[in-house]
């Protein structure tokens, strides 16, 4: 183990440091700033923390092909937005949707917050930002706010979502034993990112009077939200109770439309920091277009006269088609366990060696790591979406109806993919053999103990959710910071004393759930789906400080029901 003091805690956090100075304070491209992180993790690993070069070529590769699994959900993610865009089904889709309330704020509510967390609840994998983002951009959202706000807006279902996958995670690599206590004490850590979340949209969208304006909506949804998670853990399942709970968001959402407060534009908002003035031209942007903060790519200036009129536009129905279709697929393959089991037995895997560094960390010999199964993965759901919207479009004649003659010569389908996939890949391939390469020299458990090493138990009770936080920002998956770090939560709860195991693990899933607003691979999902690749730091401003605000509240929470002994008896 190498040793954990502040000369080697500090080389451990530099390749971090470099990566969020390099993309947020100067603003570089994903794929630059990940490669800077990358070079000083291989440089920091093979040097001070004596990582011989087989253990950073194993590493690599496995950060290699982790990227594989990611790069399988961004390249069927940029098709499938392409082939709706060229189709102006986005157009369609605002239009349509308008017809039902053109109140702005509820519309960016009900996708940024509640449809969202409803897609995080059946397909994770960033799947939601990818559908989500690009329809915020429909309805005039500025682009670098189309990414954030459902960043922020999915953080919370991140632990039970996509059928509990995390929570799994959790529970298996910490070997919990009085499961549903924990589960009921990560529901309610939980609930704060949702009801926070909800507050923090309004507040993007229009600022105190959008707020004031939206609360209601936010209080129910809320209730909804956190009471029906929660009641789905007690009465029902842990690995079902998101869903159950963002299902009946849905319903109320369905409700919430039909008061009057919500069914018309307000007046009031005179203040709308996160919209453009347009109407809505960003959704003929394209991928690869150049954006300012938050606001309209640049290539986007004619788009209002290039649009076409309602008459053009095709019916709603055909608009959601491929995300009615990518819903149903993620949902039936989710539940119904016999086809699920069937696809998910077709996978494939490469086996790595177990390889140790001149510190004794040692890593485990992996024949197959990670095995990918193609066909339950979200890029299949997504491909397959694409090609029934790809269909449905040529026959009702909508394919390409929004390219122009001299665009469609110039920018094929395929070239308007590549241009967004190749800098989104470097960026993919070099955070992750960057994480990976942390992972094996230590560098990473270096850093967790460090924090808990001048710990006490107070103070690691208000740090647990950040530990889980910066496992997600590293890993760009909740999961995966789960079986990171919740052997070294747990152990560290017991060796302090005084401290509850329930809450720890809570607060290391929570933890993990909201670092998801801010993990690179997900902001590159987004980016690259409402084509502003090259503005991940612009994303990363806006979230980072939500993720370090609410992990900070879950951390006092901790320690204030740790204090007076609530849910005590985990």
């Amino acid at each position: 183990m190498p040793p954990v003091d502040l000369l080697y805690w500090g080389l451990g956090i530099t390749p971090l440091a470099l990566l969020l100075i390099t993309l947020v304070v100067f603003r570089w491209k994903a794929q630059e700033a990940a490669s800077v992180g990358m070079f000083a993790a291989v440089l920091i690993g093979a040097t001070a923390y004596q990582m011989p070069l087989r253990d950073l070529a194993v590493a690599s590769g496995k950060g290699i092909w982790d990227a594989v699994f990611v790069l399988y959900v961004i390249i069927p993610a940029l098709i499938f937005y392409h082939v709706i865009d060229r189709a102006k089904g986005f157009d369609a889709l605002r239009e349509e949707i308008q017809t039902f309330t053109s109140n702005e704020l509820f519309l960016v509510l009900g996708f940024g917050w509640v449809f969202v967390s409803f897609m995080q609840s059946i397909s994770g994998f960033g799947t939601p930002i990818v559908v989500v983002a690009p329809i915020l951009l429909a309805l005039g959202v500025k682009p670098v706010y189309a990414v954030a706000i459902p960043l922020i807006g999915h953080a919370w279902a991140n632990t039970f979502g996509t059928l509990g996958v995390a929570w799994l995670a959790l529970e298996t690599t910490a070997q919990i034993e009085l499961v549903v206590l924990t589960a009921v004490a990560t529901g309610i850590l939980l609930w704060i990112p949702n009801l926070v979340a909800g507050v923090t949209i309004a507040w993007i969208y229009g600022r105190k009077a959008a707020v004031k304006l939206a609360l209601p909506m936010i209080v129910v949804i809320s209730l909804v939200h956190g009471g029906g998670q929660l009641a789905g853990i007690v009465l029902w399942e842990p690995a079902f109770a998101n869903f159950f709970a963002a299902s009946l968001g849905l319903l109320a959402l369905a409700g919430l439309s039909t008061v009057s407060r919500y069914a018309t534009p307000s007046d009031t908002l005179t203040v709308r920091p996160a919209m453009t003035d347009d109407g809505g031209i960003g959704s003929s942007a394209k991928p690869g277009a150049v954006a300012t903060d938050g606001g309209v790519p640049a290539d986007a200036g004619d788009a209002a006269d290039a649009m076409t009129t309602g008459e053009d536009l095709m019916s709603l129905k055909l608009a959601a088609l491929p995300f009615v279709s990518l819903a149903a697929i993620a949902f039936v393959t989710a539940v119904v366990e016999p086809l699920g089991e069937a696809l998910a037995s077709i996978e494939a895997g490469l086996a790595f060696p177990a390889v140790s560094t001149g510190f004794g960390v040692a890593t485990e010999a992996a024949a197959p790591y990670d095995p990918f199964a193609p066909l339950t993965h979200p890029g299949t759901f997504l491909l397959i979406s694409t090609l029934i919207a790809y269909a449905a479009y040529r026959y009702y004649g909508y394919h390409d109806v929004g390219v122009s003659t001299d665009e469609a010569e110039s920018e094929t389908l395929t070239r308007s993919v590549l241009v967004t996939a190749i800098p989104a890949s470097v960026a993919v391939v070099s955070f992750l053999v960057m994480a990976k390469v942390m992972d094996h020299s230590g560098q990473t458990l270096v850093l967790a103990q460090g924090i808990a090493a001048v710990a006490t138990p107070n103070s690691y009770g208000f740090l647990s959710p950040l530990i889980g936080a910066l496992g997600a920002f590293m890993t760009s998956s909740n999961t995966a910071s789960n079986i990171l770090f919740s052997g070294l939560q747990q152990e560290t709860a017991a060796s302090l004393g005084g401290l509850s195991e329930g809450w720890i693990l809570g607060g290391q899933t929570a933890g993990g759930a909201v670092g998801n607003a801010m993990s690179p691979g997900n902001v590159i999902l987004g980016t690259s789906a409402v084509g502003i690749v090259g503005k991940e730091g612009d994303v990363l401003r806006k979230t980072i400080p939500w993720v370090a605000a609410v992990a900070a509240m879950i951390g006092v929470v901790i320690v204030a029901f740790n204090a007076i002994g609530f849910l005590g008896a985990i």
